[in-house]
């Protein structure tokens, strides 16, 4: 059952005869339409009309537009305006540059800019680890992307990508108070986006890779990583395999199993995938199954792609052949990072007793969890209105705040690790149950327990 989401959010001005009672006829049109209103005004009242503004969530962009109609189609309704809330809050893009000094008399000027600027330049020069000291870089971050992998969106180029780099950055700054900033590259050559971020290095404390598709993204991060004295750090591997793992492990703690016990059943073997099973084997997995859109990976699998070469020196011991609805069977754990509504109902009643489901494709999860919930024990998706949100932002903004901190410059495994155990120990024994195995993401604990766990690695 699809839900609505603010993400669909409309507002619609309404016109109508106060004989007609134009807000019962609107309220009954947008609840038969399966739309929920959030607020409700009258913006006018007079004598021959009444004005409403219906503020309303909706599934999808095709709902928003039956909602509409559904209020047309009445003959005493007159609609005169549809507002697109999401679109109304991205106008003019949502960041901007503020001054961290004040700028109002010549003295003012003469410190931050000439002829005073000048001695901290110097000052750079003499000894360049001032930079970080005495310029933006110690609190920089640059989320680099060549659009090639955006969200669910695929390869739509930098500039259809800069609204959610923007997004990304203005959660840096909301829950680490870091200063991220969109670098969206018009090219998908490795060695180009290689140069580029490292020409522009020098201005940032840190490098967030970003929706950059594979195998790309892994030689770009591995080449930055040899070149740069800074962090990089690509939140599409790493920022999930942490919250997975951080996910997992409280998961476990309801359903009374141990990691290395636990046959685990993998749905995607891309960037996030891969990522995932490599720090659950770093975290004691021994037994994971991998299946990509060809089938299961196993030991006669013919491929280059170095991230299924890895599934085949690393997973599936027993070498399992047959399908992902037999690989099912007995499974204790299911993480889907892959493609929306590929398990059946009967894969999930085939797993082990107390079965975890991560089913974690956006927009849409390999299967819905209201069904998952009738056999598997704890449920996760990817979604901001289902319980359990593996969300990313619970990992990225902690680790950079953490790095900035330390002045480091190598993100390692134990890093990670330290990272995933910080987050699950924000939820406490006494809030732990199958509906809450990660914080919020608005606990303002999350941030300060991650950057003080990679702190401590570094």
């Amino acid at each position: 059952m699809a839900s609505t989401s603010p993400g669909y959010g409309i507002t619609i001005r309404v016109e109508g005869s106060p004989l007609a009672q134009p807000v019962a006829l609107v309220t009954a049109a947008i609840t038969d339409a399966g739309a929920t209103i959030t607020a409700l005004d009258v913006v006018e009242s007079l004598l021959e009309k009444v004005v409403v503004d219906v503020t309303c969530d909706t599934i999808d962009a095709d709902h928003a537009e039956q909602i509409t109609k559904a209020i047309s189609a009445h003959p005493e309704l007159t609609v005169r305006k549809v507002s697109d809330r999401t679109f109304l809050l991205h106008l003019g893009g949502k960041l901007e540059v503020q001054s961290k000094v004040p700028l109002k008399t010549r003295d003012d000027l003469s410190r931050a800019y000439t002829p005073g600027v000048a001695r901290i330049c110097q000052a750079i020069v003499d000894d360049p680890s001032d930079a970080r000291r005495l310029t933006i870089k110690r609190n920089t971050v640059a989320v680099v992307t060549d659009g090639s992998a955006v969200l669910g969106l695929g390869n739509i180029g930098p500039a259809a990508a800069l609204p959610v780099m923007e997004g990304k950055a203005a959660l840096f700054k909301r829950f680490a108070d870091v200063d991220a900033w969109p670098v969206c590259l018009d090219t998908q050559d490795v060695d180009e986006i290689v140069r580029t971020v490292q020409l522009i290095a020098p201005v940032y404390g840190g490098i967030n890779l970003e929706d950059i598709s594979a195998p790309r993204c892994f030689e770009v991060e591995r080449r930055l990583r040899d070149l740069l004295d800074i962090p990089v750090f690509h939140d599409d591997q790493h920022g999930t395999a942490i919250v997975v793992l951080a996910a997992l492990r409280n998961s476990l703690k309801l359903v009374k199993k141990n990691l290395s016990d636990c046959k685990i059943v993998m749905s995607g073997a891309g960037a996030a995938g891969t990522a995932v099973a490599r720090l659950l084997m770093q975290s004691g997995a021994k037994n994971i199954i991998a299946f990509d859109a060809a089938g299961v990976i196993h030991k006669d699998t013919k491929t280059e792609d170095p991230m299924r070469l890895w599934f085949i020196e690393n997973c599936n011991p027993s070498n399992f052949t047959g399908t992902l609805s037999e690989g099912m069977v007995g499974a204790d754990i299911f993480i889907g990072v892959s493609a929306a509504n590929i398990l059946k109902e009967s894969d999930v009643s085939s797993m082990g007793k107390d079965s975890i489901v991560f089913a974690l494709a956006n927009p849409d999860p390999e299967i819905d969890p209201y069904i998952a919930r009738k056999y598997a024990r704890v449920v996760a998706t990817g979604r901001s209105d289902q319980p359990n949100q593996i969300n990313n932002v619970l990992a990225f903004p902690g680790i950079f705040r953490g790095l900035l901190d330390a002045n480091a410059h190598k993100i390692t495994d134990a890093l990670l690790i330290a990272s995933a155990e910080a987050i699950a120990d924000c939820v406490s024994p006494e809030q732990l149950n199958a509906s809450f195995i990660v914080p919020s993401v608005f606990d303002p604990n999350v941030v300060t327990a991650v950057a003080a766990a990679v702190k401590k690695c570094v």
